[in-house]
């Protein structure tokens, strides 16, 4: 094959000869190929979800969402905005989707509290006994996989402003080869809308400083309202806006004005349209929690006493409240947590969390891309410091971007709770992004170096079709996924949480069962859902005490409690079978289990390991009991109420 050395606007120069050799017009040949990177993207994620049992947070989540559309009511799941819910809520109640509003899980959660306990009970009943748990969380996954897919569209338009087409057509290369999207992506969660609106806030912010017309400010009041009904956590972007400001001072932009008073004009100006933006997004949040919450009740006014006109105040102050409230639960359940890193627990979040995982759970090659991408703008600036691979116009895109990515890497350094790779989707879409000037930056190195161009040209090829390849084969086991990096060693061992298991894979429990033809199988789920739905034949089971009547036959249990949320690494003594890519283990008890404490045996009860570190308290059996009888959700709540008031009298 013959390279075309007079590629131009930031074509790879293999790739820009073919399609001229055989006459397909280019700008044809990128949006098919994007358009076959999407479609990859829906069939290697949506088929993976269909596979997959429902997880932890869409037991809560679905039903909520259902819920603010029947019964324009959101006392369940305050503690995250209603976007991502209701969008995948809207299919299911479009069908139908029953739920009974008389059960004792929606009549209890009329309290703040009470509902952060409720809404497990209720969603698990919603999806696996009102109706059918595979339709609906298939009709519900698909409107989240729809949005994943609108979220690599966002990326590749943004790549190819940036940099060129071909930038565009890496960059969404790289996100839907992605593990963490393909993973996350179509499950009923928050991160993918955060990072969707995430995304275009930051997109549309330097327009405040270029005269907008006001219907540019009020888009950006709607992406940035987006972002905020999407999770409490955006709210750092109004931080990446004061350091988007800071920037511009230390490090001015050619387009900024030169003479002092201009400049001075120019800035309150783009203050004022932040302003006004801000205020509108305000409005659109308002609005959207005004109509959800209609009929839930205003009796947690209390502090408003009843007059003429209470009832009016107390509905129009609804909206505010739930807010606020929403904010004082994601405070209390997010504020830390012990983690677990590279076989280590700790008992906060420690900073290097996510850069490990971020190593460790990316896809070798688009780490090599990122090294590619750095290497040739090195090269570039050295070489020809005055020419830039940022098309004309795009430069205060591109610092919104970097100030945005820096200013939330480095709050989910300072950050306390460290569960998932998947609240670093954020990131991960901003490093994506970086990609796009790399084509450009080939061709301009071209000039000086073309030997240095054709190699990185090649290079980026073959690192993207690796790419691809490496997704297609590690179908469908997404979630547990991690790189040579890892060196072998067994997922439990390095990770934690829902980066391994997130009790995914009760699927994959029934074909391991029907493979043996097993009559029963102990089960030591990631969760608390009643596994008949999926496994029949699962007996629930704890690892950490078993009986001696367990001896012979097969354990299936969550690789999570290993090490990290349990102390079960004991049965890997034992034969033993990884399914679901590692995700959960299958073990061949023996006859006689040895005695707590003894070799081969399970832990004392000293040694006992709970998720999240309750001490005393195994919080997934307490909601399993409620789940199986909700009748104890009230006694449960009384029991937690006597104990914190124990608690604070000792004090």
């Amino acid at each position: 094959m013959i390279v075309s050395k007079t590629t131009r606007v930031g074509e790879l120069p293999v790739a820009s000869h073919e399609v001229l050799r055989l006459k397909i017009p280019e700008r044809f040949f990128i949006t098919f190929a994007a358009v076959l990177l999407l479609a990859l993207m829906a069939l290697l994620a949506g088929r993976a979800a269909r596979r997959e049992s429902v997880t932890f947070d869409e037991i809560a989540h679905i039903a909520a969402g259902v819920s603010y559309l029947q019964k324009l009511d959101m006392r369940m799941n305050e503690e995250h905005p209603p976007l991502a819910k209701v969008v995948a809520a809207l299919a299911l109640v479009l069908r139908g989707a029953h739920a009974d509003y008389s059960h004792v899980s929606w009549t209890f959660s009329n309290k703040m509290f009470n509902a952060y306990l409720g809404q497990w009970v209720f969603g698990h009943w919603f999806l696996m006994r009102w109706n059918d748990p595979y339709s609906t969380l298939a009709w519900a996954r698909a409107s989240m996989l729809l949005m994943t897919l609108l979220l690599g569209f966002v990326l590749y338009i943004c790549g190819a402003q940036l940099g060129s087409s071909w930038g565009g057509l890496l960059c969404l290369s790289a996100f839907v080869t992605m593990p963490a999207f393909l993973s996350f992506g179509p499950l009923v969660i928050t991160d993918i809308a955060v990072t969707l609106f995430w995304v275009l806030t930051v997109w549309q912010l330097p327009n405040m400083w270029r005269s907008p017309s006001q219907g540019t400010i009020v888009k950006f009041g709607l992406v940035l309202a987006g972002a905020l009904l999407s999770k409490f956590s955006s709210g750092l972007l109004f931080f990446v806006f004061a350091a988007f400001a800071l920037s511009l001072r230390f490090k001015p932009l050619p387009e900024q004005p030169v003479e002092k008073a201009e400049l001075h004009r120019w800035r309150r100006r783009a203050w004022r349209n932040i302003a006004i933006g801000t205020l509108w997004s305000a409005l659109f949040v308002y609005i959207v929690y005004l109509v959800l919450s209609w009929n839930e009740p205003t009796d947690s006014f209390g502090i408003i006493p009843h007059f003429p006109a209470s009832l009016v105040l107390r509905r129009v102050l609804m909206p505010v409240w739930i807010y606020l409230r929403g904010l004082v639960l994601f405070a209390f359940s997010a504020s830390s947590r012990p983690t677990f890193i590279l076989g280590h627990a700790y008992p906060h979040g420690v900073w290097f969390y996510f850069p490990v995982l971020f190593f460790l759970k990316s896809q070798l090659t688009f780490l090599l891309l990122l090294l590619v991408a750095v290497s040739a703008a090195f090269l570039v600036k050295r070489r020809s410091p005055a020419q830039s691979p940022i098309r004309a116009g795009m430069g205060p895109q591109w610092r919104s971007i970097w100030v945005s990515l820096v200013i939330f890497v480095t709050a989910c350094m300072l950050n306390r709770l460290d569960i998932s790779i998947r609240h670093f989707s954020v990131a991960l879409a901003l490093v994506v992004l970086l990609l796009a000037p790399l084509p450009q930056v080939l061709n301009l190195l071209s000039s000086s170096n073309p030997q240095a161009a054709r190699f990185g040209s090649w290079l980026t090829i073959g690192l993207v079709l690796t790419s691809i390849v490496t997704a297609i084969r590690a179908y469908p086991n997404y979630i547990p996924y991690l790189n040579v990096l890892s060196m072998g060693r067994p997922g439990y061992a390095l990770v934690n949480d829902s980066n391994l298991d997130w009790n995914h894979a009760l699927p994959e429990v029934e074909s391991f069962v029907h493979q043996r033809d097993l009559r029963q199988v102990l089960l030591d789920e990631y969760g608390f859902i009643d596994p008949a739905a999926y496994v029949p034949q699962a007996l629930l089971w704890n690892c950490q005490s078993p009986s001696p009547e367990d001896g012979g036959q097969w354990a299936v249990v969550s690789a999570n409690y290993m090490l990290d949320s349990g102390n079960c690494v004991w049965l890997m003594k034992y034969e033993h079978q990884a399914l679901a890519g590692g995700s959960i283990y299958a073990v061949q008890l023996p006859e006689i289990i040895p005695a707590a404490g003894r070799a081969g045996g399970p832990p004392l009860p000293a040694d006992y390991r709970y998720i999240g570190d309750m001490g005393e308290f195994n919080m997934l059996e307490i909601f399993l009991k409620c789940v199986r009888d909700p009748e104890q959700l009230q006694p449960t709540m009384d029991y937690f109420m006597k104990r914190g008031q124990d608690s604070r009298r000792k004090k």
